[in-house]
C-alpha cells in the first residue's frame, strides 16, 4: 500500500494523499478523463480492486471479474505511468511494470472515457 505522504504512483508529482486517494475516496473528484485514468493507474499499484471495477462504465462492467482483475494487479510491480495523449475523453499511455517473472513490460494503450453526470467512466481500451 503506497503511504499517504508518498508521490503519488499517477506521476502528477502530489502526494498520494493530494492526488489519486481523493478520487479513490470520491469518484466526483475525477473531473476529467485523464484524472481517471491517473487513478485507475494507482488503483492498480495500490490493489484498490473495487475503484477498478466500479469505475468501469455500467454497459462493460458486468463483463469484467474482479478477481482476474486483482491477480493481474498483484502480480506485477507497476513502475511507471506515462500519459502520451489525452484529449476529452479518450488518454493514450503506456503503463511500465515487471511481470511476474520480473521482465520489464509496457501496456500501451488508448483508453476511451465516457462522462455521465458528475463520473467518468472507463468504458474501454485498444
Amino acid at each position: 500500500m503506497t503511504e499517504t505522504t508518498h508521490s503519488c504512483p499517477c506521476g502528477s508529482g502530489l502526494t498520494f494523499a493530494e492526488c489519486c486517494q481523493q478520487v479513490h475516496s470520491n469518484y466526483t473528484k475525477a473531473t476529467t478523463a485523464e484524472a481517471l485514468m491517473r487513478a485507475r493507474y494507482s488503483a492498480f499499484v495500490v490493489g484498490n480492486i473495487d475503484f477498478l471495477y466500479n469505475t468501469f462504465h455500467p454497459t462493460t462492467r458486468r463483463f469484467q471479474n474482479k478477481n482476474a482483475i486483482e491477480q493481474w494487479a498483484k502480480e506485477n510491480k507497476w513502475m511507471q505511468l506515462n500519459i502520451l495523449k489525452a484529449t476529452f475523453s479518450t488518454v493514450e499511455f503506456e503503463a511500465h511494470y515487471l511481470d511476474s517473472e520480473l521482465q520489464v513490460q509496457i501496456h500501451h494503450e488508448k483508453s476511451t472515457f465516457k462522462q455521465q453526470g458528475d463520473l467518468w467512466y472507463y468504458v474501454d481500451g485498444r
